[in-house]
This record gives C-alpha cells, structure tokens and sequence, in this order.
C-alpha cells in the first residue's frame, strides 16, 4: 500500500533528471516487492505511478547485464488480483519465487546492472514474443485467471505499451549504454520452477536453458556445474530455450552475445537467505564459466594462428545469428545480390569438418545454420520466388540447389 511506503519513496520529484527519477520510481517498485514477501499481501499499485521495471546498479558496468522476467507479483491496481485470491498470487502461477533475490544479489557480487519486471506474469508475460498467444494467459496451471478471460487484442496492445515494452527497452538501453563504452555485452537471465509438475517431482535443483543457435556460455555453465557431485543439473530442463521471441532471443541471440537463461528449484530459494545462498553459490560458477570462453586479445598482443581461428570462429557465429534472426531474407535473394545462401553455408560447413576428419552429414550442417531443420525453415519462412528472381537465378547460378 502506498501508505506504507517510505517518504523519499512516494514523494517523487518529476522535475528530477530522468536517471534520477528513475531510481526514486525503481524504490517504490522495489519497496513494494518487499512489503509483498515480509507481509505475505500482495500491495494495491498505482496504475498511475507503476513503473514497468525495477533497474538497478545503474552506474554498474554492463559488461555483464542481469535480467529477471518474473521477478514479481505485483498488478496494478486498475486490474485488481485479476479475480485470483490473495493465495493464488502467492504461488508460481504469479511470478518465480525467489529470483528477484538471486538476481539482485548476483547482480550486486558482480557489480553489474540488473531489469528486473515488476508486473505479474499473469498481467502480461514478459518472457514471450509479443505475439506469441501465451502472452497473456487466461488459464495458468489449471487456474482460470478471470481478469484475463475476456482480454481482446486492444487490451493486449494497451499492456505491450505500459508493462511490457517499457522492460524490453529499458534491456535495449542498457546494451546500447555497453556499446558507447566499447563492451560486448553478456546477458544473465535468472528463473525458478516448481519442485514437482503434475505430481511429479523434478529431480533437477538447477537447470541451464539454451538455443542450439549459441551454447557457448550455456556449456561452459554445464561444465561448472556438473564439476559439484551433489547437483542434479538440467540441461534445457525443466524447460526448453528455443522459444522463439523470448527475451534471450530478443536481447542477446539476436546480437550474438553471450547469455544464458539460469533455473532454480523454487524450493531451494524460497526464503531471502536460501535466495543468497544460491547467489553465492552461482557467483562463481559463473566466474569461472565466463573465464573459461576465450577472451579477447588484450593491449598488444600479436595475433597467431589459435587468436586468428578464434576470431574468425566469432565471426561466423554473428554472421549465423545474424541470418537466423533475418528470416525476411530469402535465401534466392542472397544468391542473386551476394553468390552465396544459408545452404552454401551449410554446404561449407559440411565439407570444413569432413577436411577436419569429422562426420558431419549435409542436413546436420544446414540445421546448425538454419537454427533448426531445412525442411522446417523453409515451410515456416520460405516464400514462392517471382519470376524475375527466377530468371536472374538462372543466369548467374545455374547449379545451384
């Protein structure tokens, strides 16, 4: 309740500079948060004054950028609870139990930025596309959220301004305030999951999502991780990373950054110090994880055939990214502007590893440029070529398949 937040929290300056502002309006979210897990009631928010993200560290270096999707369970107070009881939006169904913690604590061992929402994933799920039909739920593990039962696409379009595109910006803004500085950015998101789904336990505490588009950071976290005899480590368990439009695709696939998505057993961080403590736990696991990808060639070092492969390799991996985030871009029109295709690529790749003494067929090696298989792009983006595009096709590249 507004009434209980402290009095630099709710006289907030509106003539301030707007990084000023924003740090008294990230204290009111964060406070409100807060009051939610010491009192065990979800707060009434202002709609008027709710801001849709929570930044902190706002001076820390964006080397490494934290984020956290469902980090509360909060819904402004034009929508009530959604017509979900006060015990509803305790549980799972409302945000990630305890990943706010984790986040704000790995955040602060790093000394590094971190955006973490502020609004229930039932309000609008900040971790989808925003067309994907899950964005706004209306059924939530076999809970019927009655506030968003009748929802329309004007009501959705009105939440994508306030509540969810406000956070993906505010993750822009801090990869565009990395890249002023010359610091390519890795981002860090941070989840929790049930201990058990549909009456069956997960045997999992930690869990590492991943696109197969870039595992870079993701197998160097695996490794770490399985280093520790007592851990039951998931690898895009209990979910899976390759869902298309999430905010890893949107912010960091779609740069070619480095990031992975972290999981936690909710029962494991349930409390603010069990939350610290897999902090702490985490914090060098993923040191030693980011020590473990090559760095890059500092002051004057020279260049040798292993820095020179391992640029090189770095280039390829964005020239991939890139062309799987562009799937806009018809393979004909490639050929016709620039004598090469994704397939020329695959077909390279083929070939490099048959020279290397590897097996590696020819669909194999279209997947890993595709992002998924042949056969599935081109159902999903391929479209019906033109004439003209024919015809300069066949002038120039007459073999080509």
């Amino acid at each position: 309740r507004v009434k209980d937040l402290p009095q630099s929290c709710r006289n907030i300056d509106h003539g301030k500079p707007d990084r000023l502002r924003q740090s008294h309006h990230h204290a009111a979210n964060r406070v409100l948060l807060e009051l939610s897990n010491e009192t065990g009631t979800i707060p009434e928010v202002s709609s008027a004054t709710f801001l849709a993200y929570e930044q902190i560290n706002l001076q820390g270096s964006p080397a490494l950028i934290f984020v956290c999707d469902h980090a509360s369970n909060a819904i402004p107070d034009a929508y009530g609870t959604l017509g979900l009881s006060q015990a509803q939006l305790k549980t799972h169904i409302a945000y990630d139990i305890g990943a706010a913690e984790v986040t704000r604590a790995m955040a602060a061992a790093f000394e590094a930025p971190a955006i973490l929402g502020t609004a229930s994933r039932l309000l609008i799920d900040l971790n989808r596309g925003a067309d994907d039909p899950t964005l706004v739920m209306r059924l939530s593990d076999g809970a019927i959220v009655p506030g968003n039962a009748k929802v329309d696409r004007v009501e959705i379009d009105n939440r994508i301004a306030k509540y969810y595109r406000p956070y993906h910006e505010a993750i822009e803004a801090e990869i565009a305030r990395a890249r002023t500085l010359s610091i390519t950015p890795a981002l860090i998101s941070i989840h929790s999951f049930t201990p058990e789904w549909k009456q069956k336990a997960r045997p999992w505490q930690v869990g590492i999502l991943y696109s197969r588009r870039d595992t870079r950071l993701s197998d160097a976290m695996l490794a770490e991780l399985r280093r520790d005899p007592t851990l039951t480590v998931g690898a895009n368990q209990p979910y899976t990373g390759e869902l298309e439009g999430d905010c890893m695709e949107q912010h960091a696939l779609s740069h070619g950054f480095l990031h992975v998505l972290i999981e936690i057993r909710q029962d494991l961080i349930a409390t603010p110090e069990h939350a610290q403590a897999w902090a702490q736990r985490l914090v060098p696991v993923l040191r030693n994880a980011l020590e473990s990808i090559a760095t890059p060639a500092k002051g004057n070092q020279q260049m040798n055939d292993a820095k020179r492969t391992e640029i090189e390799a770095a280039v390829f991996r964005r020239l991939v990214s890139h062309l799987q985030s562009r799937t806009d871009t018809q393979n004909i029109d490639l050929m016709n502007l620039a004598g090469f295709c994704r397939n020329c690529l695959g077909n390279w790749l083929e070939e490099a590893a048959r020279k290397n003494g590897m097996q590696l067929s020819r669909d194999e090696a279209r997947e890993k440029i595709y992002g998924m298989p042949y056969s599935e792009w081109k159902a999903r983006f391929q479209t019906e070529a033109s004439e003209a595009q024919k015809k300069a096709l066949e002038v120039s590249h007459k073999n080509h398949d």
